[in-house]
């Protein structure tokens, strides 16, 4: 070997042990990066003519488990999907409130009953028929507030879903713009570690709302795709379209072109149906609590109110009554019919003739809705009238509940079961999404910098410096052994 090869062996050995240096470096200080790429230097055998040149840097490799990344992606859109839906069923069950809760639904509901029964037992107290009034006004107001509980989480549903097709239009594009760089650096023979980096960040960042596959070419552009095959990033970034809702209404859906569906490049997206698209994140739970989750709810709260309204409807209840006439809870002051039971538990109301503040009178609950003088005092027949109404056992009409009979104490009871259900339901696929994301994200953090190797690492690169710098300086004072001579 001659000197000069020497020489040239030993200082490509020194650029290659720099460049491996600074490398090591950048991974010690991105050990709690969320998202960073362990690097390792690629070298090769330099050769020329034959004979061996000293070392090649060939580039950086990026080192990732993508299978394991692909899975912790998938475990990311679960939990997203999980948490959104059971965060809807907690809210409602605890709108309706617990049976030992003293403003809950039954707690209303056996206020209003007692109050019945207390009036029944002295009709002639101005009191106790006030007491009756009341509870009425209570039990009416307590569906108001479930329903507006109700409309208030198909509204947040919907600026949710604006929010997010705002975000993943936003992401998509910067994705995009980052494909355009790292072709540019792949042209320039640049390293592009960082921006895959960055890159990855994003798409985490989309994975919560839809589940992914990401394609890489041979230039390190990334293509992606949504986990039914729905293009949203190849070439060019897919575009979303959705038009969010200011007012929320029980009537309100997607089915009457009341509210917005989601659309791709100007198509329409079926969220729902026998096969929905993008499935499996926070995106389509949303559509799900708006569209299903809430209806449903909705469905069995107007039910609830219906069945209320209509034991106070009995034409045989009170005589006083003409035919049409509303009972003692009203659809916004007219008489509830099952043509328009949906919302009817936002619009439930007590009739105005047994209200002083609306020009009626007490003592209506205990002479009838329509008399027109007052009665005798001691009288309690409607009032007893009514309590067996609400205790008497009848079939449920509507609001998916079986055709069995109830009071509607147990209707009520009923209801907070199937909340509590629903909630228990979701909240156990919220616990297994988030087990099996923290498992996969424990193994991909292990997949990380291990700072210990990175200094088993920089010490092997210090000994091969030190090696590459003696033969410079063997070669330097043999250069100068030569010169005297």
């Amino acid at each position: 070997m001659s000197i000069s090869t020497a020489l040239s062996n030993a200082l490509s050995g020194l650029t290659a042990t720099s460049r491996a240096a600074q490398i090591v470096s950048s991974n010690v200080a991105n050990a709690s990066t969320d998202g960073y790429g362990v690097r390792r230097l690629v070298t090769s055998a330099a050769v020329l003519g034959g004979q061996g040149t000293g070392v090649r840097i060939v580039g950086v490799d990026r080192q990732v488990d993508t299978v394991l990344i692909s899975a912790r992606r998938d475990a990311d859109a679960s939990l997203g999907q999980a948490a959104t839906q059971a965060d809807f069923t907690r809210r409602v069950e605890a709108a309706i409130g617990s049976p030992d809760d003293p403003f809950s639904l039954n707690a209303n509901i056996a206020n209003f009953e007692a109050s019945l029964v207390n009036a029944a037992n002295r009709p002639e107290s101005q009191t106790r028929l006030a007491g009756v009034l009341d509870a009425a006004e209570r039990l009416a107001g307590k569906l108001n507030t479930l329903s507006e509980t109700v409309q208030s989480a198909r509204l947040d549903a919907d600026k949710g879903i604006a929010r997010d097709v705002a975000y993943l239009n936003s992401t998509l594009a910067d994705i995009h713009e980052i494909n355009i760089e790292i072709r540019r650096n792949q042209g320039a023979g640049r390293d592009s570690s960082a921006l895959f980096d960055q890159q990855q960040a994003l798409i985490d960042g989309i994975t919560p709302l839809i589940p992914v596959r990401e394609l890489r070419d041979n230039t390190g552009q990334v293509s992606l795709y949504s986990a039914d095959g729905l293009t949203l990033l190849d070439g060019r970034p897919a575009t979303f379209s959705f038009d969010g809702a200011t007012v929320m209404a029980a009537d309100l859906t997607l089915a009457n072109a009341g509210l917005s569906g989601l659309s791709l490049n100007g198509r329409p997206v079926e969220m729902s149906g026998s096969f929905p698209a993008l499935q499996g994140g926070g995106l389509a739970a949303r559509f799900t609590v708006r569209d299903d989750l809430a209806i449903t709810a909705q469905a069995q709260l107007d039910a609830v109110a219906r069945d209320l309204a209509s034991r106070m409807d009995d034409p045989a209840l009170d005589p006083t009554l003409a035919s049409g006439d509303p009972g003692l809870f009203t659809d916004a002051g007219n008489l509830v019919a099952a043509a328009n039971e949906i919302g009817l538990s936002g619009r439930i109301r007590v009739n105005a003739q047994v209200d002083p503040a609306q020009g009626g009178a007490v003592w209506r609950l205990r002479d009838g809705l329509g008399a027109t003088a007052e009665g005798p005092a001691g009288q309690a027949g409607l009032l007893q009238d009514m309590l067996t109404a609400l205790q008497s056992v009848t079939p449920t009409q509507s609001g998916g509940f079986s055709g069995a009979g109830r009071n509607l104490g147990t209707l009520a009871a009923d209801f907070l079961s199937m909340a509590g259900l629903a909630r228990q339901s979701a909240e156990n696929d919220e616990i297994f999404a988030a087990s099996r994301h923290g498992t996969l994200r424990e193994a991909e953090l292990g997949t990380g910098v291990d700072t210990d190797r990175e200094m088993q690492e920089l010490l092997l690169i210090e000994q091969a410096y030190a090696a590459n710098a003696r033969i410079v300086q063997t070669v330097e004072e043999l250069l100068d052994q030569l010169l005297r001579i």
